[in-house]
């Protein structure tokens, strides 16, 4: 789990970085449209993947058993 968080906060710069570069610097089109296409939703994902519910104690194991609830 510290790997994929660590791999998350990395995408999630990166990506940002890249999405402010293309608001800032007039690149060619071409690197707007791969920014536009890649970055944007991966800095969705990533932060997603940052923000997500973390059960609490008492509900760790109910979540193991059914990890998704439906609501």
């Amino acid at each position: 789990m510290v790997n994929q968080k660590s791999l998350c906060i990395v995408l999630f710069a990166i990506s940002t970085i890249a999405i402010l570069a293309c608001l800032v610097i007039n690149f060619e089109a071409w690197i707007v449209y791969a920014v536009a296409i890649f970055g944007i939703p991966l800095w969705i994902l990533s932060l997603g993947l940052l923000t997500m519910a973390k059960p609490k104690p008492e509900d760790a194991e109910e979540r193991v058993k059914e990890p998704f609830t439906g609501y």
